[in-house]
């Protein structure tokens, strides 16, 4: 064993990016050079490759990588800070609990990011539906002093290359609120559409119970609410340059959208809490807009 790693210390030595292995963990050498803002990786484990991704935000290395059973020791911080940030932007996403996190964990379906000091810096899971033919990325997350620093992009594009892996032939989906979130996937080769083209999976919608707009979602028959749908199908799909394009092109119509859906979904709530109650308004407002 230590005859074999120093062979691979030895010949990672001499690579471009001084990239110098102990054990089963990767670490750059002191003297890498920092080669643009992300370097790619390779984590050699038990014969196996992984993918690792750095990068480099205000001068800290950012390590993403697919999760392993140590990081279940951050599955109660993501599932508080996934609940206050739905709370912060008033939207909601299905709620997790700190051991459904784990079993993500476990199964090898989830990606993490983390200080080179091992610190949490943000996660995101894959789930399947209808026997495995659709597949989302879920439960993006990132702590709050390293949003809008690059790192949501990048575990995105880790989780969407490891679904492509696992599941090849699944048509991978997402529902956000976020223009953020929009913009990236479209970049992976995302397009809008219809919740109709999702999986109908009860399992999946049951999950939704959980979130702030769950009744304006049952009140549409699960067919519109407040978050916008994208799909990636591998058999039948845009290229990521034209998704991307197609959103730069319209993304102040999608921001529109997106207000729009706030203020009309919500309004009736709004009443109704300034009315004291009475829930009717809201089943005659959007069959009048709707229906």
């Amino acid at each position: 064993m230590c005859t074999r790693l120093a062979l691979m210390c030895l010949y990672f030595r001499h690579v471009r990016n001084a990239v110098v292995l102990y054990a089963d963990r990767t670490y750059l050498s002191p003297e890498a050079p920092v080669s643009g803002k992300i370097r790619n990786l390779t984590n050699f484990r038990a014969g196996t490759q992984h993918n690792l991704e750095i990068q480099i935000v205000d001068n800290q290395e950012i390590i993403v990588r697919v999760a392993n059973s140590e990081d279940k020791k951050f599955s109660t911080i993501i599932t508080d800070e996934m609940e206050s940030s739905a709370k912060a932007r008033g939207t909601g996403i299905a709620k997790r609990s700190p051991e459904y996190i784990e079993m993500k964990i476990d199964e090898g379906k989830a990606v993490i990011a983390l200080t080179k000091g091992g610190d949490w810096v943000g996660f995101c899971y894959i789930e399947t539906w209808s026997h495995g033919e659709y597949v989302a990325n879920s439960g993006l997350i990132v702590s709050p002093n390293y949003r809008k620093s690059g790192v949501a992009k990048k575990i995105k594009q880790t989780i969407f290359n490891l679904s492509r892996k696992l599941y090849p032939q699944a048509k991978i989906f997402g529902l956000t609120t976020g223009l953020a979130v929009m913009k990236i996937n479209s970049e992976l080769g995302y397009e809008p559409v219809t919740y109709s083209e999702l999986t109908q999976d009860e399992q999946f919608w049951a999950g939704c119970k959980s979130c702030v707009n769950y009744e304006i979602l049952m009140s549409k028959e699960r067919k519109n609410c407040m978050c916008t749908a994208m799909l990636y199908d591998p058999k039948d799909h845009y290229e990521p340059e034209e998704t991307k394009a197609f959103f730069e092109e319209n993304q102040s119509s999608l921001e529109r959208l997106l207000r729009f859906k706030q203020w009309k979904f919500l309004k009736p709530f709004r009443r109704k809490e300034k009315n004291g109650g009475g829930g009717s308004s809201l089943k005659v407002f959007f069959n009048s807009l709707f229906h």
